[in-house]
């Protein structure tokens, strides 16, 4: 079963007996809970665009491993083409999600891991590549949904982890076994890790001798003994649970979620092991994750082609589509969105192979595409906020909408264009109010700022890819200079 359907991903997901915790109780089944599943929608679309003829070409490719069809989001890029339909699968689910559909990150630790076991193998005659190729095997063969799985709570910053007061609060290895490890600590921020088979662990940070308990990479089921998950709130996210809830909804099917994975000495049979104290090439793990993950936000591109439809919409509904202003503002929003679309192209197109034989994205341009990232979306939203009109935020609920006493005066009052429908005009400030102050706003605003790291860890490695001093001699041989004559 190399590629599972809609249906086969929902029900594997069930089968699965997954600690999950919600409002302070233990959710029964994840599945089915109403704040939960729409961002299992999510998930599930990357599952039923593959098996559509459309978008074949995107969503499945030939596994160079197995030479068996394949979900991409399973794949090891073996080209440039590679990278770059790989963006634009991303941009193609969020458009037709509007949120993050929370598979990336599993693709992006797997090139990551893939490259980097193989150059520790290399120098150290382990056997971690091998062991991860297998283990990617049983991923493409079962058509699985991976959380990839970086970030530490970290504690005191101003700290290392063998530093910290708690040890736990960077994932270490406390225990090493002839048969394997047992790890102890937490992942956060982990997108999708509720709607995820597996999870796939890496180091968060660069680290030192010192420190080498820290670096660990694995992969465990999400239902192993000793993992909890706690899930994370989001902006109106209790709307879900209300009922009947429809329109105060905004994006009724889909979205996103973040989760706080809990390690409780979880035992790690060795050939699930890709890196075991092996703290020197901690830092190239994660510097190639970030990099393959910054360029993951094309994925924002999409949410930003609804956006800026939605906004589109808004002005048709208010009546003032032809003012010149909304015009203009329509234009920036798609020229920032189109500028993100760009890097994202460019840093794919200029993607080199690695010793392993996988493609990797050119780094300095995937932390430029990043960096515009953590700007662009909040100006696209604040644009759409302007155009849609105060009473985006200020609208009754659909209760009232519906209500046979008073609904009548909210379908007479907030009526907008002549011949246009109140109910159409309400849905669509409210898709608005999704993405940029709802549950979307998650994916679209806030990790837009620290997903893939924070602006400044784009800027270090900005400062890192750029090569000034190769720059410099540049304009020392155009001006002509002689710096014998400097001091």
């Amino acid at each position: 079963m190399a590629l599972m359907t809609r249906e086969e991903y929902i029900e594997s997901l069930r089968k699965m007996n997954l600690k999950v915790y919600l409002f302070g109780k233990l959710v029964e089944k994840p599945v089915d809970h109403p704040v939960i599943r729409p961002s299992m929608n999510s998930v599930a679309m990357t599952y039923e665009l593959a098996q559509q003829e459309e978008y074949k070409d995107l969503m499945t490719t030939k596994s160079h491993l197995t030479g068996e069809v394949i979900n991409r989001f399973c794949h090891i890029h073996q080209s440039t083409e590679d990278l770059i339909k790989k963006i634009k699968m991303q941009r193609l689910l969020g458009q037709k999600t509007a949120s993050c559909f929370q598979r990336c990150v599993g693709m992006d630790a797997f090139n990551a891991i893939y490259s980097t076991t193989f150059e520790m193998d290399e120098e150290y005659g382990t056997n971690y590549h091998e062991r991860f190729v297998n283990y990617l095997k049983f991923i493409q063969e079962n058509d699985y949904t991976v959380d990839g799985a970086m970030t530490d709570p970290k504690g005191d910053r101003g700290l290392s982890p063998s530093q910290q007061e708690d040890p736990d609060l960077y994932l270490r290895i406390t225990e090493v076994r002839e048969g394997g490890i047992v790890v102890r600590g937490a992942k956060a921020h982990q997108t999708g890790a509720v709607n995820s088979h597996e999870h796939l662990i890496m180091p968060t940070i660069a680290l030192k001798e010192e420190d080498k308990d820290y670096a660990v990479s694995f992969a465990v089921p999400s239902d192993a003994e000793g993992v909890i998950m706690i899930y994370g709130r989001q902006s109106c996210d209790t709307r879900k649970l209300e009922e009947g809830a429809d329109i105060d909804l905004g994006n009724a099917q889909f979205g996103g979620h973040e989760a706080l994975v809990i390690f409780n000495d979880v035992f790690v049979p060795n050939e699930r092991v890709f890196m075991c104290k092996e703290a020197k090439y901690a830092g190239m793990l994660v510097e190639r994750f970030a990099g393959y993950h910054r360029q993951s936000y094309a994925c924002k591109t999409g949410v930003g082609d609804v956006l800026i439809g939605a906004a589109a919409l808004a002005a048709d509904y208010n009546g003032a589509n032809k003012a010149s202003h909304i015009k203009d503002k329509l234009i920036e929003m798609t020229h920032l969105n189109e500028t993100l679309w760009a890097c994202a192209v460019a840093c794919s197109a200029e993607g080199s192979k690695t010793a392993s034989g996988n493609y990797l994205i050119d780094l300095l341009l995937a932390n430029v595409c990043k960096q515009n990232v953590t700007r662009f979306p909040y100006e696209i939203s604040r644009l759409a906020e302007d155009i849609a009109g105060g009473l985006m935020v200020t609208m009754p609920s659909e209760k009232d909408f519906k209500d046979p006493e008073i609904g009548k005066y909210v379908e007479k009052y907030l009526v907008g264009k002549t011949g246009t429908s109140t109910e159409n005009r309400m849905r669509v400030l409210r898709l608005i109010e999704n993405i940029t102050l709802g549950t979307a706003a998650v994916g679209y605003r806030t990790e837009s700022m620290h997903g893939a790291g924070s602006p400044q860890a784009q800027r270090i490695m900005i400062a890192r890819q750029g090569n000034l001093e190769s720059k410099k001699e540049m304009a020392r041989k155009i001006a002509q200079l002689d710096i014998s004559k400097d001091k």
